[in-house]
């Protein structure tokens, strides 16, 4: 891990919960980081020069958050700063010396012609002419978080600066916001992998998957292979404090080959819990079913869910 600003955390725990504000961190006083701060900029390559997190109007311009002695990257695009994950993916994909260029934000279909999502950054090779010669699949997958960082830590610093960074958070009633990694990898992670993923496996085409050390930890020990068998490669980023500049950077920390199969198996199969947990809350369910209670009411799913929503263990078979 890279070590996080100093004078940031006490013993342990985060003094306030921002690491980084429109790319700086909130006690950066530079011309360039007043100058993103003033106008809402983002520097890590957005589509447009303003940060959009959120709102384009009013964006959360919260690029990563302390979270104890670790940090969160909690905004996708935070991962292109040089755009190094994408040089670093393009050398995955393709052979030395090859020409390659990015794509955005790719919608991909199905057989039937029904979108299967985008891809966050398609990287193509191309010969001399101009013609595509072959591509491969960039994703980058940040964080979720839970608590209201916009109202509670966002607002005041971006209201009053000086007063947020002279503030005692310790004794705020405020809680700091914390990445939902669970949340991330089965709601955002998983879905993508099946859905666009299982598209770009039928096709034999490479893909990549841009995480921050601190989410990559928490997913499940992955089956790695050597570099020329993988088709999948997780890049794994952190973010280094430069106390010179008073600002953090990205820095690879390693790449870990996979096959795809193999890692979306790994990363959707659940730990089972105690089948006794599982007998009482059928027990529970039966005696209210034999005591006359609806069945809407004893189900878990709401009424209004449809009846055929796709499980995600039927989606894996047809990977």
């Amino acid at each position: 891990m890279g070590e996080a600003d100093a004078g940031a955390i006490e013993s342990g725990v985060a003094i306030q919960p921002i690491a980084e504000l429109f790319g700086f961190p909130p006690d950066n006083n530079t011309e360039a980081a007043e100058r993103h701060r003033k106008n809402k900029l983002c520097p890590y390559n957005n589509k447009v020069p303003n940060c959009t997190k959120d709102s384009v109007i009013d964006p959360l311009g919260v690029c990563s958050i302390f979270h104890g002695k670790e940090m969160a990257v909690i905004c996708p695009v935070r991962l292109r700063e040089d755009w190094m994950i994408a040089g670093q993916a393009a050398d995955f994909f393709f052979p030395a010396g090859t020409a390659w260029t990015t794509l955005l934000e790719v919608r991909i279909n199905d057989r039937e012609g029904k979108s299967a999502g985008n891809i966050d950054v398609v990287i193509v090779a191309y010969d001399a002419s101009g013609k595509i010669t072959d591509f491969g699949s960039l994703e980058i997958q940040t964080v979720y978080i839970s608590g209201n960082l916009r109202r509670n830590f966002f607002n005041p610093v971006r209201d009053d600066r000086a007063g947020y960074l002279a503030a005692d958070w310790s004794k705020s009633r405020k809680q700091h916001p914390h990445p939902d990694y669970l949340s991330s990898s089965r709601k955002r992670l998983a879905p993508q992998l099946i859905f666009k993923g299982g598209i770009l496996k039928a096709w034999g085409k490479k893909q990549a998957i841009a995480v921050h050390i601190s989410f990559y930890k928490t997913l499940p020990k992955l089956r790695t292979v050597p570099r020329e068998q993988a088709d999948l490669a997780w890049l794994v980023y952190d973010l280094v404090f430069d106390s010179d500049a008073n600002r953090y950077h990205l820095k690879l920390i390693k790449t870990v080959y996979t096959k795809f199969s193999a890692a979306l198996k790994k990363i959707t199969r659940s730990k089972p819990g105690n089948i006794d947990d599982f007998t009482s809350i059928l027990q529970g369910k039966l005696e209210a079913k034999l005591s006359g209670t609806p069945a809407v009411e004893i189900s878990d799913i709401s009424a209004d869910v449809p009846a055929d929503e796709p499980d995600i263990i039927d989606e894996l078979e047809n990977i």
